[in-house]
């Protein structure tokens, strides 16, 4: 049977019950109703990510996501944080490369406040000069622990080289010197240019009618205008690789080396994402973390850790494994890693190696829709990435259509083991490899 059409599918996010409304002034609304629930989760972006910092303040998205709440024109930081303390709720901003996000929950009952503090820190910010040097100050403390975290600083040069001169190279926290150079007016001027409903998204789950929340996201959010708005234009691709590159930070006397190493992958809504997600499964998740965990890890005794990921976003992505290493062991780990995926391109995955992690796919579905925030995750990718909004629907009936060979094809689009980025932070490794 296809489960695609089984009835225990019609609990996912679909066409019949999510409202989806786009406000004049450009904001998309999307809801829907969980009956079972009291609260609600309030999750959503406005495009003013990354990809607008100049290279010499890189970090300021992210500095000016996160000093919306620290002061409006009607609130004081205390104040803000004070009105939502005392119904229980929470709101928080971040960034990333292509947007500034948000999200909150509260009572259902209190989601017009939620909404209207969303409001008034989207829109009317003050950035006060005090908070703002306050704000530094943590962000500056985090970048001195990141500059000592092996983990952190793999990761950041690994994407540096996997994507030199593009946005996604670029760290959205900055570094010191960055962070230091962005001042007050900065903050404002790039809150005026890129702050604005027209790309903004807003995602509300649970127990309300999604009439009424539409009805008061447009009091909130309608009257919100920036005629002078610059939008993000689309990203190019990523240079492809060719050859392999390797990097090493050192951090002396750290006792663990960790290790990044994997080339570009698909895009987010490619037709490859999906067998590319289930073949990184079996590369590096399923289980003890796939092949790679089994071989490097439990085999071998080379690594503390060992896994592979998918990151994949509206430009590109990469297809990365990532382990844990003694520093001595590092050059005999990258070997046998580079043998596992010399074995994934070669050929195509067991039968009970798909069996089992489709299996994996399609169970877990329905546990991360169980908590608003789980659906309101989903719809946002819907959004985001333009899946359509009987995605979820069909997406038990995609991945059982996914074959071995289907999975080999997308490997080798991806994966050359002769054209890999190779990064490690950490004690200097042996023979200095």
């Amino acid at each position: 049977m296809n489960p695609a059409a089984s009835n225990k599918w019609k609990s996912l996010p679909g066409p019949d019950d999510i409202t989806r409304v786009v406000l004049e002034n450009g904001v998309t609304v999307l809801v829907r109703t969980n009956d079972d629930s009291p609260s609600v989760r309030l999750s959503g972006y406005v495009s003013a990510g990354s990809l607008f910092d100049p290279l010499d303040k890189l970090g300021l998205s992210q500095f000016t996501a996160l000093a919306l709440t620290h002061g409006t024109y009607t609130h004081t930081f205390q104040g803000i944080y004070d009105a939502l303390e005392s119904i229980g709720a929470s709101l928080g901003f971040g960034a990333s490369v292509h947007t500034a996000s948000f999200g909150g929950q509260s009572l259902a009952e209190d989601l017009p406040v939620l909404l209207g503090m969303l409001s008034e820190c989207v829109s009317q910010p003050l950035f006060p000069a005090d908070q703002l040097e306050k704000l530094r100050a943590q962000l500056l403390t985090g970048l001195a622990i990141r500059s000592q975290r092996t983990e952190e600083m793999a990761s950041l040069v690994f994407d540096q080289n996997l994507f030199k001169k593009h946005p996604y190279g670029y760290p959205v926290d900055g570094f010191f010197e960055t962070i230091q150079a962005i001042t007050r007016e900065d903050i404002q001027d790039f809150h005026k240019k890129y702050y604005g409903p027209d790309g903004m998204v807003v995602v509300v789950v649970g127990g309300v009618s999604p009439q009424k929340v539409v009805e008061q996201i447009r009091d909130a959010l309608e009257n919100w205008k920036n005629p002078g708005q610059v939008l993000p234009q689309v990203l190019p691709r990523p240079a492809a690789l060719e050859d392999t590159i390797r990097q090493h930070i050192e951090l002396p006397e750290k006792s663990q080396s960790d290790l990044v190493m994997g080339t570009l992958g698909p895009l987010r809504n490619s037709p490859d994402y999906l067998p590319a997600s289930l073949g990184n499964s079996v590369l590096g998740r399923f289980g003890m973390m796939g092949r790679i965990g089994d071989v490097v890890r439990e085999q071998s005794g080379l690594a503390y850790y060992a896994s592979s990921s998918l990151s994949a976003s509206l430009a590109g992505g990469s297809w990365e494994i990532s382990a844990g290493v003694n520093p001595v062991k590092i050059k005999k780990a990258i070997d046998l890693i580079i043998q596992e995926i010399k074995k994934f391109v070669d050929e195509p995955i067991t039968e009970r190696e798909l069996k089992d992690n489709k299996s994996y796919f399609i169970g877990r579905l329905p546990l991360q829709m169980e908590s608003n925030g789980g659906v309101a995750g989903a719809l946002m990718n819907i959004e985001r990435f333009n899946l359509g909004l009987d995605y979820y629907r069909m997406y038990p009936g995609k991945i059982q259509a996914i074959t071995p060979d289907l999975i080999l094809e997308t490997a080798r689009k991806y994966m050359d083991p002769q054209k890999l980025v190779i990064c490690s932070a950490g004690t200097a490794p042996e023979n200095g490899k």
